[in-house]
């Protein structure tokens, strides 16, 4: 064993506080890696306050993730000491189901196992995420970076805001010709902005906003619609080939559902805390609409996008913070007070 250092919440009710545990020594097929950088997900403030109902204390969350490997065992292959690297919110599945085989370790049979807040297969402990100064990871959930060295804080939510877009886009292949809607302008909005215009799309950005028009336009949108502004909305009527939810705040989907072109797609990636309302069967069936769900990305697709990011330069846009502000952070995420993503420098720690 190891002894690690990191910030964990012990309740729901008590703030992030300095925590010591044990990491174990790196297995044959494990990569160690100190941790450089880790974004701030929704999801961590979900887990340290037991919104899901789901935490088990104390929890370290975590799961955008940008590290530099101090040791490997000794079946490892693909990497090496020195490299630098980046662990996403999976760090096991069971391998043996079909969506495992297929490269799909997110939507495993048997629940993959979390970065953090999940147990390992073989009833092992519960798993600490990236706050925190060091990981051993299975060599087959640990990624390669290739982006330079001056941008690993920004790359840090590639592993969840940017796969998390970036695995719909590329399921419903999007790319030139097409016209893609991105619903929101957050940490999943904004990366979705980029990956969509880097794709060849011709991109619209819907928020309800109208001070977001000038920063989604630097960020690739073509064109800005105020959802709120029932004229802009009917201009688009019919013409969307595919729409890319990221609100996740319960809303009306059939005002984004009425501007889906024919066998047009509307894919949700936000998570709300209460139910939308249900759609209108008939704006579904009267255009062979369809309303889909998706979750992060596979190891293989997340390669994939951290490669596609790296060759286009794209990168998140962050504010850098250090581990003790990650309350405060918290506070301001809740606000919608970020632009788009807080990242922790974890030399800080």
């Amino acid at each position: 064993m190891t002894q690690a250092h990191g910030y964990a919440a012990t309740s729901a009710s008590t703030p992030l506080a300095p925590f010591t545990f044990d990491r174990r020594e790196p297995g044959p097929q494990d990569v160690a890696l100190d941790v450089l950088f880790c974004g701030v997900c929704h999801s961590d403030l979900h887990t340290a306050r037991n919104e899901w109902g789901n935490t088990v204390y104390p929890a370290v969350p975590g799961h955008e993730i940008v590290g530099r490997v101090t040791a490997v065992g000794g079946l490892v292959s693909k990497f090496k000491v020195g490299d630098t690297v980046g662990v996403g919110c999976m760090v096991d599945s069971c391998q043996q189901c079909a969506p495992c085989t297929d490269g799909l370790e997110q939507y495993c049979d048997n629940g993959f196992t979390g970065t953090y807040n999940g147990h390992m297969f073989g009833n092992g402990p519960n798993t600490y995420g990236g706050y925190s100064s060091h990981m051993v990871v299975r060599e087959s959930f640990v990624l390669h970076i290739s982006h330079a060295d001056a941008d690993l804080a920004a790359v840090a939510p590639l592993l969840c805001a940017g796969i998390t877009t970036y695995s719909p886009l590329r399921q419903w292949k999007v790319g030139p010709g097409h016209k893609v809607g991105i619903v929101g302008l957050g940490g999943l909005g904004h990366m979705g902005v980029k990956i969509a215009a880097a794709m060849g799309a011709h991109v619209v950005l819907f928020t309800t906003s109208e001070g977001k028009r000038a920063d989604a336009l630097r960020l690739g949108a073509k064109e800005v619609v105020v959802s709120k502004n029932a004229a802009e909305m009917a201009a688009h009527a019919n013409s969307f080939d595919f729409i890319l939810n990221t609100v996740a705040a319960s809303h009306n989907l059939d005002a984004f559902m009425a501007l889906l072109k024919l066998d047009g797609t509307m894919t949700l990636v936000g998570a709300p805390d209460s139910p939308h309302p249900s759609p209108n069967v008939f704006g579904l069936i009267m255009k062979r609409r369809r309303l889909a769900g998706s979750l992060i990305g596979g190891i293989r697709e997340t390669q994939e996008m951290l490669d596609f990011c790296a060759q286009h330069g794209i990168v998140s846009d962050i504010e850098r913070i250090r581990m003790d502000e990650v309350e405060a952070a918290y506070t301001r995420m809740l606000k919608s007070d970020v632009k788009y993503r807080f990242v922790v420098d974890m030399a800080t720690l």
